[in-house]
């Protein structure tokens, strides 16, 4: 495996969502872009670096094109556990409440 690639094992794409995927490519497109930029400006200390991050980023592309054409399974979306599940609902119920509170301010303003 390349250098500083650790992260990004194909096995470990596998478990990815597509979101999640998409993301990763985003921060190694970013990352390369920023490599590319201090080679232009001399300020790059590790070159092999370049090298492994066109490797994740070719990587992460491998993984999305088998996902497209069937040959690597979408990983199935992880269930939330009861607690978290309870715990958004009451987040839920206390944005509705703020939102209600804000509808009837501004209801009350309108009236004047």
């Amino acid at each position: 495996m390349a250098i500083g690639s650790k992260e990004l094992a194909p096995a470990e794409l596998d478990t990815f969502q597509d979101d999640k995927l998409l993301e990763e490519l985003r921060k190694a497109k970013e990352e390369l872009f920023n490599l590319r930029f201090q080679a232009a400006t001399g300020q790059l200390e590790s070159h092999g670096r370049l090298r492994a991050v066109k490797r994740d980023i070719a990587r992460i592309y491998t993984v999305m094109r088998e996902r497209e054409l069937g040959i690597r399974a979408t990983p199935a979306p992880v269930e939330v556990p009861e607690k978290a599940a309870k715990a958004s609902k009451k987040s839920k119920k206390a944005d509705a409440a703020a939102e209600a509170a804000a509808d009837d301010a501004e209801t009350t303003e309108e009236a004047k």
